[in-house]
């Protein structure tokens, strides 16, 4: 079984779209978007939901009044200002540290399990998805990340699937580190503007570190040149393969208006630069 991620160092480089699009090129594959954050792949695969998951992040205080004695060491140890005057847990401050429930001198405090998100097996037009929602300023996503990819190597594993397609979060952070450890290859999507060639080189460095090989995509190349130009130049010198340039097309927006990918959408210059990308990508895998 082989496992890529689309990854780029910033958003709005066009990673979703090309993972999208790569689900129409791809025979056999399980889909898992591991951008739990702010998931968007579901809007153009449309998943149908077959099992729903509660995840559970990081731990929340949870207070017996009836035990309290009103010592307020709980308040005055937080270094959160999760617990106000009156002994009461602030949800959104909590950061599950556990302080408060090592001072309270009555154990009137204790951790427990928070609903922080739900992960998803779904099935779409394109064969099986893993995906997840985490809840609005819950943390531990790259918890929520692990268990996307498990639930999707378990598809696979049941399905008799060979390849896992990950579209991954934006950055490098701990999210970008658990959606591309023990991957195959990683696809890094940039475009030819400065602040996407900064982050560009800095994923590039994280995937590095992990002996992670990498290869690169410049979407809408087209825009400028010259910088995709200093991309080429950067990868030639790095030996990384650039496997696909994309020049800007509106209808990779106007198959979102339709909630397509651009393969389905469009038999145009794109598409079949997209193609020709994906056949690179799996020579690539096959090495």
């Amino acid at each position: 079984m082989k496992q890529i991620t689309v990854i780029s160092g910033k958003g709005g480089t066009g990673k979703t779209s090309v993972t999208a699009a790569f689900a129409s090129l791809a025979d056999n594959a399980v889909l898992a978007d591991c951008d739990v954050d702010a998931a968007d792949l579901h809007l153009i695969l449309k998943p149908e939901i077959k099992k729903t998951m509660g995840f559970h992040g990081l731990k929340i205080a949870s207070i017996d009044k009836e035990k309290c004695t009103d010592c307020k060491k709980c308040y005055k140890h937080c270094r959160f200002d999760a617990i106000d005057e009156e002994i009461n847990i602030i949800k959104e401050s909590c950061e599950g540290c556990g302080v408060c429930e090592y001072v309270c001198p009555v154990d009137a405090i204790k951790m427990v399990d928070r609903d922080s998100g739900f992960a998803y097996i779904s099935e779409t037009r394109f064969g099986p998805m893993a995906h997840a929602m985490l809840k609005t300023a819950e943390e531990a996503s790259g918890k929520l990340v692990t268990v996307v990819r498990e639930n999707a190597k378990k598809i696979a594993e049941e399905k008799n699937k060979n390849l896992i397609i990950i579209d991954g979060p934006p950055g490098i952070g701990c999210p970008v580190i658990s959606a591309i450890s023990g991957v195959d290859l990683v696809l890094v999507v940039t475009e030819p503007t400065l602040s996407a060639i900064h982050d560009f080189e800095r994923i590039l460095g994280v995937a590095h570190h992990f002996n992670i090989p990498a290869v690169v995509c410049i979407n809408k190349y087209d825009i400028n040149k010259d910088n995709a130009e200093k991309i080429e130049q950067y990868c030639k010198s790095n030996d990384i393969q650039v496997v696909g340039e994309l020049p800007y097309d509106v209808v990779v927006t106007e198959a979102m208006v339709h909630e397509k990918n651009v393969i389905e959408f469009s038999k145009g210059v794109l598409s079949d630069k997209i193609s020709n990308m994906w056949d690179n990508i799996q020579r690539r895998l096959d090495e």
